[in-house]
């Protein structure tokens, strides 16, 4: 089922917000990487990924479908005084295939405009 409202999920039936989107290419081998800022996560509050599957992959849904992407890597950043504040989460993402790549900006279009987000040149 396709929802009209794009969604990211790391855990089944918990939508997750993104804060911020990096997009930079590997000279070396070109493939692209996707770096996805999360200022929180709904799963980690209130312990609600104890009542959900972990999907061990980013789901993106739109009105064109599911993607499923395991990220290369996920970091949590704290911060504070005890350093036990989450600050935000990096999710990074390495998409090698042109179709995908495709796919994936059609989603990030779609979620921008939904979420009142813009593109921007570093430094902007």
């Amino acid at each position: 089922m396709a929802s009209e409202v794009p969604t990211v999920e790391f855990f089944d039936g918990i939508s997750e917000e993104i804060s911020n989107v990096s997009l930079r290419q590997d000279k070396a081998t070109g493939d692209r990487i996707v770096l996805l800022l999360f200022e929180r996560l709904q799963a980690i509050e209130e312990f609600k990924s104890f009542r959900s599957r972990f999907s061990r992959a980013l789901r993106l849904t739109d009105s064109e479908g599911i993607i499923t992407i395991e990220p290369s890597g996920v970091k949590f950043i704290f911060t504070g005084p005890e350093g036990d504040d989450l600050k935000h989460v990096e999710c990074t993402l390495e998409i090698d295939r042109e179709d995908h790549w495709d796919r994936f900006m059609r989603f990030m279009h779609r979620y921008a405009e939904a979420n009142g987000m813009a593109y921007g040149e570093p430094g902007q």
